[in-house]
C-alpha cells in the first residue's frame, strides 16, 4: 500500500526572508506549513542591508520586538553628492517615522535571516526542507500538487496543499507555473557590490551613507548592519562602458577601487560580487490556488533599499487575507485583492528606486554636469513621494474613487492603558482595529454594526491626548502619533486593516455606522457576510 500524498494548509518554494517571514505569519495562525528549499545551507553573505519602519513593526507585531534591536541599527542622514562632493539630495533615514522609530533601520542580512529562521524552527506546524528542489507544480479545482526532487539523490516526493506560494526568486518555478509574464521597467546596470569588515579598533573617514554621483566612478557607501557588535560597511561600484564584468571580479581590482576609502590593512573584504539591477514586474500574480512573492514578483534597483522590504509586505497583505479564507471565514475571491492593491504599490517603489538610480548612474561628465545644474537651479523635479493603497479592501465614494485617507499607513507608538504603557500593537493586538478619537462615538455604533465588529474579530478603542479629560477605558496617545494625525487628516473615527494600513475613517460619530456598514459591504463582496449571529458564514 502506497503511503498517502501529505497535505498541507501551505507549501512555500525558497528559503529566503520573505519565505521565512511567510512560513511565520501563517504559522502564528496555526496553519500547517510545508517550504522546500533547493539548497541545504542558508546564503551567508548579506545582500539587502536596511528594513524600514513598516517591515520594523510588521517583524515585531511577529515577535521579534525583543530581538530586532541587537541586529538593526538606525539608519542615518543618506546624502547623494556631485563629483566635487557638492549635495544634490538628502533624505532623512533618521528621522522619526509614523511607525515610531527612524525611518529606516540597516540590518546584516544573515544575522537577520538566522533570527527569522530560529522563529520559525519554534514553530512545530511549520516543515521546513532543505536540499529539495521543486520540479513540477500543477493544481486542480481543490488543491496544488508540487513535485520536489532531493537535489543530491534524484528521490522525488509529491505534496499538496490548499495554497502554493512561490517565493523563490526571479527565476520563479511558480511565476512560469501560473503563466506570468514580466514587465521591464528599463532599468539595467552592473554594478560591483563589496561587503568590507572593517578591523577592530578601525574607524574609517567615510560618509555614514551616500551616493557619490561622480561620473568618473559612481559609488554607493552605506553601512551593511551589525554582527557581534562589529558594524560592517558596503561600497558599489558601477561597471562603465569599457569595462566587463570579469575584470571587475578580481580582488585586486576590488582593492584599487576602494583604494580612496580604506586600505588593505584596516579591513577584509567578506565578498565581492557583480550584480546587475533590473527592474522588472511580472503580470499576474496570481492564478487559482497558485501565487508569488518576493523576487518572484518584482526585482528593482537597490538605491532605496526596498527590495526584500517590498516581498515581506506581500507577506503582511497576503496573510490576513489567507487567514481569512483558511478560516472558511471568506471565499478565496479576497486573494484577487493581493495584485490589485500590491502590484501598483510596489511599481511605484520601483519608479522611485529608478528616479534615484538614474541620478547616480550616469558615467558621462556632460550629462553629470547637466544633472548638477538642475539639482542646483531647483530645476530637478523632487523624488516621487512613497506610495500609499491605491486599490482593493479600501472605503469608496460614491463614485467608486478611493476616499481619502484610505490606503494610509496608520500611525503607531506607545500608548497608556491605567498602568500599563507599551507598544499600541502590543497593547490593543492585531488584526482589523476600530480607532475612536471621541469616547461618546461608541454609543452610536449600532447593535449590528457591533455584532459585524464582534464577528470580525475587530477591537475598538478610544484614544487621547495626554492630560485630556476621557473615560477611563481610553488610551492615551503617549508618544503623540495617533492625536496629530487624526487631526490632521480631520478623523473622528478610523478602521485599520490587519496589516496596518487604513480601510477608511470618518470626520464625524454620525457617520460611523456607514463607515462600519461599508467594510462589511466590501468583504461580503469576497464571500464574508453577517446576518444574526455573531460569527461569519460562507456565502
Amino acid at each position: 500500500m502506497s503511503n498517502p500524498i501529505p497535505f498541507y494548509d501551505v507549501v512555500q518554494i525558497g528559503y529566503g526572508p520573505v519565505s521565512e517571514v511567510m512560513a511565520l505569519a501563517l504559522a502564528r495562525q496555526g496553519r500547517k506549513v510545508a517550504v522546500f528549499e533547493r539548497w541545504r545551507e542558508r546564503y551567508p553573505l548579506p545582500r539587502a542591508v536596511c528594513i524600514d519602519h513598516e517591515l520594523y513593526r510588521v517583524l515585531s507585531a511577529l515577535g521579534m520586538s525583543k530581538d530586532l534591536p541587537a541586529v538593526s541599527h538606525e539608519g542615518p542622514m543618506y546624502r547623494w553628492f556631485n563629483a566635487e562632493w557638492k549635495e544634490l539630495l538628502a533624505i532623512d533615514w533618521k528621522s522619526e517615522s509614523i511607525s515610531g522609530g527612524p525611518e529606516v533601520n540597516f540590518v546584516h542580512q544573515p544575522t537577520l535571516e538566522k533570527m527569522f529562521e530560529e522563529q520559525v524552527q519554534a514553530c512545530a506546524n511549520v516543515e521546513v526542507n532543505l536540499g529539495w528542489e521543486a520540479v513540477e507544480a500543477t493544481q486542480t479545482a481543490d488543491y496544488v500538487e508540487l513535485v520536489v526532487r532531493d537535489f543530491e539523490t534524484d528521490e522525488r516526493r509529491t505534496v499538496r496543499a490548499k495554497y502554493l506560494i512561490g517565493a523563490d526568486g526571479a527565476n520563479s518555478l511558480v511565476r512560469q507555473a501560473i503563466g506570468s509574464t514580466q514587465e521591464d521597467r528599463g532599468f539595467e546596470a552592473d554594478w560591483l557590490v563589496i561587503d568590507v569588515l572593517p578591523n577592530e579598533g578601525v574607524t574609517l573617514d567615510i560618509p555614514p551613507a551616500a551616493q557619490y554621483c561622480n561620473p568618473a566612478r559612481p559609488t554607493t557607501i552605506v553601512p551593511a548592519g551589525i554582527k557581534d557588535g562589529r558594524y560592517y560597511r558596503r561600497w558599489e561600484f558601477m561597471r562603465l562602458p569599457h569595462e566587463s564584468r570579469e575584470d571587475l571580479e578580481h580582488e585586486h581590482v576590488a582593492w584599487e577601487l576602494l583604494s580612496p576609502w580604506v586600505r588593505r590593512d584596516q579591513a577584509v573584504i567578506v565578498r565581492h560580487k557583480v550584480y546587475t539591477f533590473r527592474s522588472l514586474l511580472a503580470d499576474t500574480w496570481r492564478k487559482g490556488r497558485m501565487l508569488i512573492a518576493g523576487d518572484a514578483a518584482h526585482v528593482m534597483p537597490p538605491f532605496m533599499g526596498q527590495g526584500m522590504c517590498a516581498g515581506l509586505r506581500d507577506d503582511w497583505n497576503l496573510a490576513w487575507k489567507l487567514n481569512l479564507v483558511l478560516d472558511g471565514k471568506a471565499s478565496d475571491s479576497l486573494l484577487d485583492t493581493y495584485q490589485p492593491e500590491r502590484r501598483p504599490h510596489v511599481s511605484d517603489v520601483i519608479d522611485l528606486s529608478m528616479y534615484l538610480g538614474k541620478i547616480i548612474c550616469i558615467p558621462d561628465a556632460a550629462k553629470a554636469a547637466e544633472r548638477d545644474e538642475a539639482f542646483f537651479s531647483g530645476k530637478a523635479p523632487p523624488p516621487p513621494a512613497f506610495p500609499r493603497l491605491t486599490d482593493g479592501i479600501l472605503r469608496r465614494d460614491e463614485t467608486g474613487e478611493v476616499q481619502a485617507p484610505a490606503g494610509l499607513l496608520s500611525p503607531h507608538g506607545a500608548v497608556r492603558a491605567g498602568q500599563r504603557t507599551g507598544r499600541f500593537d502590543d497593547v490593543v493586538g492585531l488584526g482589523f482595529v476600530l480607532v475612536l478619537r471621541n469616547g461618546a462615538s461608541t454609543t452610536q455604533l449600532g447593535a449590528r454594526q457591533k455584532e459585524f465588529l464582534e464577528a470580525l474579530d475587530a477591537k475598538h478603542v478610544v484614544i487621547a491626548a495626554q492630560g485630556e479629560k476621557t473615560p477611563a477605558a481610553a488610551l492615551i496617545d503617549v508618544d503623540d502619533k495617533f492625536i496629530p494625525f487624526m487631526q490632521e487628516h480631520g478623523i473622528d473615527s478610523m478602521i485599520v486593516r490587519p496589516d496596518f494600513y487604513l480601510y477608511g475613517a470618518v470626520a464625524g460619530s454620525g457617520d460611523l455606522n456607514e463607515l462600519v456598514d461599508d467594510l462589511a459591504a466590501d468583504l461580503e463582496r469576497h464571500g464574508v457576510s453577517f446576518e444574526s449571529a455573531a460569527h461569519f458564514v460562507t456565502a
